[in-house]
C-alpha cells in the first residue's frame, strides 16, 4: 500500500458511506496524507490482507454486512500491529468498551471535528513510528540471572550487594532502611537464601499491617482462652520460624510493649504465648526493616533505644530509585521479561522515547512504583512495544504538555473551496476558516467566476447538485457565526430549526 520510496504515511479509511469517506479523506489529504478507501469491511479486510498494510485504518463501527468491531478483529488477527481508529456516531459504553477489548488504538465521534481528527492521525502515525524503531530492541539484562529479583549495576547497588555477601556467613542480626518501594524484602530474603538457614523457613511479618492487640498473638502465639475468640492454642510466627529467618518489616509501627518482648528474644532466645506461662526456647534470625528515622524516634521515647542497638548490628541502607536512576532500563527489562514468563502480557519492548521518559521521572514509590507502571503499560499496549502513549498519564503529562498542538488545515480560495471543504453533517468546518478570509486569498475571482467553477466541477461529480451546495453553504454560515446556529440561521435566511432539521437531512 504504502510506497517503500517515499516516506508519505498511507491511511485506510473504511465506511459505507461515501460522503463521510469522501470528508475524511479531504481532511486527511490536507496533510498530505496517502489515503485509500473501502466501501466495507470485507473490502478494508481484503486491502489489509494483500498488503503492504497501511500505516493507519479509519473504520467505521456501523456498517452494512460486517460490523465494524467485527472487521477490527480480522484486521488485528492478520496484522496484530496494525493501528485502527474506530468511527461511530454512538458514544456508548458498550463502544467504547469493544473499541479497546478488540485492540482500537483510539475512537472519534462523528460529526468529525478536523482538528482532532489530525491530532489523533498524527499521534497514531507517531505510535505507528515509535514501533517501528523498536524493532531492533535489545534488553539489557537476562531475567534469568536476577532470580532473587534484587536488579542494578549502579555503584551504590553493588555496594548492597557486598553487604549481603558479608552478613550471610553468620547470624547477625540486620536493619535494612530506606524508602518504602526500595526492595528491603528482597534484600532479606537473599539474606536468607545464602545463608546457612536457607533449609529452614523464611516468614516476612509486616508489624505496620496488624493491630497492637493482636500483633503478640501473632508473632508469638496464644493459648486457649487467653482472650475473647481464642478458641484453642495458636502457634506464633517464632515458633513456626525456628530454626530459620523471621524478617519484621516496619518495624518502627510496633508498639512499646511488643519492642520489649522482641528485645527478650533477642537477649535470652526466649518467648511466651499470649496467655501461657511456658517459656519456649527458639532459635530464629531477625532481620528487620522500616522507612522511619529510628534514631529521632529513639530521642522521641517512642522506639526502644536498647532494641535499637540490638536491632542496627549491620545495616543495610536501600537507595531511592532516583539515586540510581541507570538500572532503571535493567528494572524495566527484568519486569518485562518476567511477565511474559508468568504468561501475563506479550510485551517485551520499549520505545526508547518512553525509556527516556521513565528514567526522567522522579519515582516517589520507588521499585514499587515502576513495577506497577510497567505492569499497567503492558496491559495498555497494543503491541509487543510499550510507547510512550502507554504510560499512565502522571507519568507521560509533563512530556505531553510540552509538544505543540497540531495545526488545522489550511484556508483555500473561494474557487477550491467547494471539493476542498467536506460536508458539514461529516466535518464541521473549523471556525479559523471564515469566508471573509477564503475571500481574501483571492481577490482578483469574482462572484460569477467562483460560481461558475463551482458548478462545472460540481456537475462532472456523480451527485445532485443543490443538495451539495446547500450542505457547503450550512457549513460555511456555520464557521462564519463560530458555531452559533441562530446567527447561522439569519445569515442564510431560515429559521433555527429549519437550519438543523436541513443539517440533519444533508
Amino acid at each position: 500500500m504504502s510506497d517503500p520510496n517515499t516516506k508519505t504515511p498511507t491511511i485506510l479509511v473504511i465506511d459505507d458511506d461515501a460522503e463521510i469517506r469522501y470528508s475524511l479523506s479531504r481532511v486527511l489529504s490536507s496533510r498530505q496524507y496517502a489515503v485509500i478507501e473501502a466501501p466495507s469491511g470485507e473490502q478494508g479486510i481484503a486491502l489489509v490482507k494483500k498488503g503492504p498494510a497501511p500505516d493507519l485504518v479509519f473504520l467505521d463501527v456501523r456498517m452494512g454486512g460486517m460490523s465494524g468491531i467485527e472487521a477490527l478483529q480480522h484486521i488485528r488477527s492478520a496484522n496484530p500491529k496494525q493501528l485502527v481508529v474506530l468511527m461511530t456516531a454512538f458514544g456508548t459504553a458498550q463502544t467504547a468498551i469493544e473499541a479497546m477489548k478488540y485492540g482500537a488504538f483510539d475512537y472519534v465521534m462523528k460529526p468529525f471535528d478536523p482538528a482532532k481528527v489530525l491530532a489523533l492521525a498524527e499521534n497514531a502515525l507517531k505510535a505507528h513510528a515509535d514501533m517501528r524503531a523498536v524493532s531492533d530492541y535489545k534488553p539489557t539484562i537476562n531475567a534469568d540471572d536476577y532470580r532473587e529479583g534484587i536488579v542494578g549495576s549502579s555503584a551504590v547497588m553493588q555496594d548492597v550487594f557486598k553487604v549481603i555477601g558479608q552478613v550471610t556467613a553468620s547470624d547477625v542480626t540486620v536493619m535494612i532502611t530506606g524508602e518504602s518501594g526500595t526492595g528491603k524484602e528482597l534484600v532479606a530474603r537473599s539474606i536468607w537464601k545464602h545463608s546457612h538457614r536457607s533449609a529452614k523457613p523464611f516468614i516476612a511479618v509486616n508489624c505496620a499491617a496488624i493491630p497492637d492487640n493482636l500483633i503478640e498473638s501473632e508473632l508469638f502465639g496464644h493459648e486457649k482462652g487467653s482472650f475473647t475468640g481464642a478458641t484453642g492454642q495458636r502457634l506464633g510466627k517464632f515458633e513456626l520460624c525456628d530454626g530459620g529467618s523471621i524478617f519484621l518489616d516496619e518495624i518502627g509501627d510496633m508498639a512499646l510493649a511488643t519492642q520489649t518482648k522482641i528485645l527478650r528474644v533477642l537477649q535470652q532466645g526466649e518467648i511466651q504465648r499470649v496467655g501461657g506461662t511456658d517459656t519456649i526456647r527458639v532459635d530464629v534470625r531477625i532481620i528487620a526493616a522500616t522507612n522511619k528515622d529510628l534514631e529521632q524516634m529513639v530521642k522521641a521515647k517512642t522506639f526502644r533505644e536498647d532494641l535499637y542497638y540490638r536491632l542496627n548490628v549491620v545495616r543495610i541502607k536501600m537507595p531511592p530509585l532516583r539515586e540510581r536512576d541507570d538500572d532503571i532500563p535493567q528494572i524495566v527489562d527484568f519486569c518485562l521479561q518476567t511477565l511474559v514468563k508468568q504468561k501475563k502480557s506479550r510485551v517485551s519492548k520499549v520505545s526508547p522515547e518512553a525509556m527516556a521518559v521513565l528514567v526522567r521521572h522522579n519515582w516517589p514509590g520507588n521499585v514499587r512504583e515502576l513495577e506497577n507502571v510497567i505492569y499497567r503499560s503492558a496491559v495498555i499496549a497494543q503491541g509487543d512495544a510499550i510507547l510512550v502513549k502507554d504510560l499512565p498519564v502522571e507519568i507521560r503529562g509533563a512530556v505531553e504538555s510540552s509538544a505543540p498542538a497540531p495545526a488545522l488545515p489550511a484556508a483555500v480560495p473561494v474557487a477550491e473551496a467547494a471539493p476542498e471543504i467536506p460536508p458539514p453533517v461529516a466535518v464541521p468546518v473549523p471556525p479559523t476558516v471564515p469566508p471573509a478570509a477564503a475571500v481574501a486569498a483571492a481577490p482578483a475571482l469574482t462572484l460569477a467566476a467562483a460560481l461558475d467553477a463551482a458548478f462545472a466541477e460540481l456537475a462532472a461529480a456523480d451527485e445532485p447538485i443543490l443538495p451539495r451546495l446547500e450542505r457547503e453553504f450550512i457549513a460555511r454560515a456555520l464557521a462564519a457565526e463560530g458555531g452559533d446556529e441562530t446567527k447561522a440561521a439569519k445569515r442564510l435566511g431560515l429559521t433555527k430549526a429549519a437550519l438543523q432539521k436541513r443539517a440533519k437531512d444533508a
